[in-house]
């Protein structure tokens, strides 16, 4: 059976035991530590919390924000206490609203939710390089949705000054897929996904690899 045809029956009915274990912990732990100013902050799901990004950018100064099982409307609840002057920001969020409780499901939702995001970072940090990446491809059963959320979170991206990272192009197989090598769940990256996500956000960080940490 299709992947996320099982994700979309079963998150729903498991969802709060997921968000409590898996993102208690780091939610304290973000409480008690805060993230210093002047980072390069990767904010997001569980995507992001994989990436091992002080490795991936050895010449940045990062702060990794992401906690695994966290939808737009989890992230709403914590994005302004993770911004304190970063340089720079990427923000990946969306894949588990797709799975989540059906009345958050609708793609203008979503994308709605992502607005806010952004907006909320830019007031927090008008100055910093905003970084919007999109949905990455999960299955072909859920490729039009993520095409389609992902238009709107290239125009939400547009309207509020952010740099919209595509990667569909790099990541998606023909059939709207995610490529084989680059997931190992048809979700969650290999290492060979995060080297290609790192690669196509290099450029866009590459200004702030001189800077020293505040």
């Amino acid at each position: 059976m299709n992947s996320d045809r099982i994700y979309s029956v079963l998150v729903p009915v498991l969802r709060s035991t997921v968000k409590s274990r898996m993102g208690a912990g780091r939610r304290r732990y973000f409480d008690a530590v805060p993230v210093p100013p002047g980072r390069v902050l990767f904010i997001g799901d569980s995507i992001t919390e994989g990436g091992l990004w002080g490795d991936l950018f050895p010449e940045l100064a990062t702060s990794n924000r992401g906690i695994g099982g966290e939808a737009t409307y989890d992230l709403l609840e914590r994005v302004d206490a993770a911004i304190n002057a970063p340089v720079a920001v990427s923000l990946m969020i969306g894949t588990n609203d797709l799975h989540g409780p059906r009345r958050f499901r609708e793609t203008a939702q979503i994308a709605a939710r992502l607005e806010e995001i952004v907006r909320r970072i830019r007031d927090r940090a008008p100055a910093a390089t905003l970084l919007v990446n999109p949905v990455l491809p999960r299955t072909a059963y859920f490729a039009p949705r993520i095409r389609e959320l992902n238009a709107r979170y290239a125009d939400a991206a547009a309207r509020h000054g952010a740099t919209y990272v595509d990667l569909w192009p790099r990541f998606a197989a023909d059939d709207g897929a995610i490529r084989a090598e680059y997931a190992r769940d048809n979700l969650h990256l290999t290492p060979a996904g995060y080297l290609a996500w790192a690669e196509e956000l290099r450029p866009h960080l590459a200004p702030f690899g001189a800077k020293e940490p505040a």
